[in-house]
This record gives C-alpha cells, structure tokens and sequence, in this order.
C-alpha cells in the first residue's frame, strides 16, 4: 500500500517540475533579449519651423549729452559763492561761481591811474609841440627842438593806448571772477566748497555743465563686425550706409528699453589698434531728460529675416565653439549635423545653413544620444513650442 502511494506522488510532482523549468527557462530568455524598439528612449521631436524675425546685435554704450562743457576759472582767487547746486538745471548766462575781487578791482583801479596818468602826459607833450613850432615857423630855434617834442607827444599817445588796454585788461579780469553758465543745461559735480583755493593751474574743473535735450551713445565694433555692417547696407561709402541703417534701439542698465529711438550718425575715421575696434556714434532725443552723462547701456542694431528657421536654445549642444543638433530621419534614428546661427534671443538659435524647413530634430533629452541611437518620438507641435515662448 505503501509503495503504490511513493508511485502516485511522483508521478504529479515530475511533469510540475518539468512545466516550472519551462516557464522560468521562457521567462528568463525573455528579459534577455527584449526587442530594440522596447530599448529606444522616449523624446520629444519638434519638426523646425520657419518665422519672420528681428535680430538684434548689442554693443555696450557709454552715455554723454551733445554739449558737455568743462567750468573752469580764468583767474586765480578764493571761491566766495557758489550760486547753484549739483544736479541744478541752469540756463546760458546764468551766475554759478564768485571768485573774491578784491585784487582784481585794486588791479583795474590802479590800471585807471596809468591811464590818468598817460593823459596828462599827453597833454603836456601837445602843449610842448604847441610851444615850438611857431618859433620854429619863425626860424628862432633849430626844428631838431620840434622834432623832439614830436616824438615825446607819439610816446605819450603810445602810452596812453597801453595805459587805456591795461584798464582792458584789469576789466575782463573783474568779470572772470564771476563765473556764468556758457550754455543751458545740467550741473555736475562740484569739487570746491567755498573757500576754495582756485585757478588756471587746477587739474579739476569747477563742474562739467551737460547739455542733454540730446545724447550721444558712443559704442564700438570689432574688426569682423564692422566688416559685415559695411557688407550689410547699400551704398558706396560709410556715409551713404549709415543712411540706410535702421534706427537702434538703447537697452538701459536695468534691461528695460528706452522710448526713444536713435540712429547713428558717426563713425571713428580709424581702428583704435590697442583693442582692435572702431569707434560709432549713435544720437538719441532726450526731451523728457530720462538720460543724463555718465549712463551706461548696450546698444540695439535690428536685423530683420523674412524667414528664418528656429530652433530652440535646449535642443542645441556645442562642441568646439560650433552648435549641433540631433536631426531624426525616417527609420527614427538619431543624427547630429552642425548649424550656422545668424542670430538668437535669450531662447532661441536663428539658423541659416545646415537645416531644412520641417526637418526633425530632437526637442530634449540629447545629453546621452549618439549618431545613429534609434529613439521613440514623441511629436511636439512647433506653433505649441513658439506659444510657449514667443519669439
């Protein structure tokens, strides 16, 4: 009885184990070799899109008025009154320094009496000529006696038209030492307090006076650069280009633009060799006087693309200083391909060579792939991406 059991026993637990082996044997041969395409990694695809945009190029700007005058003084002296105060806004002719007079007025008084003096000696020296020419008329005394007289009178007339320029002189000295506006505009910063010691030796100015109903934005260009703006607009010389330059735009230190547009007006006869760039100016109206000397800023020089490809900033890498992207083909294989930017934003790549309208490229994920990984593609709509982040 016993052993017909043992029998039956082993005849169920054989064909479980056998089953068991098979189904484990089928799992395991499974998980190692899945299909490639269960491998491929899910990412985004963006077929590139074509748009109309406006580039800009930025080139960092220093800020003057159109009329920035140095105050100085002509004489030396003490500074006795300061009639305005910095930041004040003045008109031309208007008082901003006093220097103490004192020496200056004793000066032309003293001047005065040169000139008192020279009088009289002219008179004295008529009243000699007076005297001697009728005896010489008279043959009563030699004309070497007249002739004498003659010249001590154009020696005092002489001396008194120096005597006379002195007191000219003594004159435009007094009105040096009060010091008025040469044109309207707005005070700097002043030095000198009163009581300071002035004059034509200081190194510092009074103040400088800024004239800023306009302002000129002086900026540079390297040397590649100056060479595409030539290459960019018609005409035959720089001042026939300037003419068809569009109007910039100034982007202020705090990254807001400002109302106003400009155009640029000069260009810097020659390169400046110790950096290797050309000097522009660019002129801004100013009626509101937002825009003082001194601002600092970048200025904004438009290019316009009627169609140009955009290409996300994300879906770009860069090896060696050139800019790739991994393009798609039909079998869903990755490739990657060099671009040419001709431009960007803080988001996009605006691309002229090395991309076709529609072709597709990989929106993300692009730090692991390699040419030729198969991917499974996940379409992004462009318009969706371009909504997101307009242009």
């Amino acid at each position: 009885m016993k052993a017909n059991n043992h029998t039956i026993h082993t005849s169920i637990i054989v064909p479980a184990l056998i089953a068991l082996s098979i189904s484990l044997h089928s799992c395991t041969s499974g998980s190692a070799n899945p299909s490639p395409q269960s491998q491929a990694p899910a990412l985004p695809v963006m077929g590139t899109p074509v748009s109309p945009v406006t580039v800009y190029q930025e080139f960092s700007a220093s800020l003057e008025g159109k009329v920035n005058v140095e105050v100085r003084p002509q004489v030396d002296g003490y500074l006795e009154k300061i009639y305005v105060d910095e930041g004040a806004y003045v008109t031309a002719g208007q008082p901003l320094f006093k220097i103490n007079a004192q020496l200056y007025n004793e000066a032309l008084n003293n001047a005065r009496a040169n000139v008192l003096a020279a009088q009289a000696n002219v008179q004295k020296a008529q009243v000699d000529l007076d005297r001697l020419k009728p005896l010489v008329d008279n043959a009563v005394i030699s004309d070497v006696q007249l002739k004498t007289a003659k010249a001590n009178y154009n020696a005092a007339t002489a001396a008194l038209a120096q005597a006379r320029a002195m007191v000219g002189n003594a004159q435009i000295n007094v009105g040096y030492t009060l010091i008025k506006a040469p044109v309207s505009g707005y005070i700097g910063s002043i030095p000198f307090k009163t009581g300071s010691l002035v004059g034509r030796g200081e190194t510092q100015p009074l103040t400088v006076l800024s004239e800023v109903n306009t302002m000129y934005a002086y900026f540079s260009m390297s040397e590649p650069d100056f060479i595409a703006f030539k290459n960019k607009y018609a005409g035959e010389t720089i001042e026939q280009k300037l003419k068809n330059v569009p109007s910039v735009e100034l982007l202020l230190a705090d990254n807001t633009i400002y109302p106003q547009q400009g155009k640029i007006e000069l260009v810097q006869g020659q390169f400046d060799k110790t950096i290797g760039a050309i000097n522009f100016r660019a002129s801004f109206p100013n009626p509101n006087k937002i825009l003082r000397s001194g601002n600092t800023g970048k200025i904004r020089l438009p290019q316009l693309f009627n169609e140009v490809l955009v290409v996300p900033q994300e879906a770009t890498f860069e090896i060696q200083d050139k800019v790739f992207v991994f393009t798609v083909d039909s079998s869903n294989k990755v490739t990657s391909k060099p671009i040419a930017v001709s431009g960007k934003t803080s988001y996009y790549y605006f691309v002229n060579k090395g991309l076709s309208k529609g072709e597709k490229i990989v929106l993300s994920g692009t730090g692991n792939l390699k040419d030729g990984t198969p991917i499974q593609p996940q379409i992004v709509s462009a318009d969706s991406v371009l909504k997101a982040n307009p242009i």
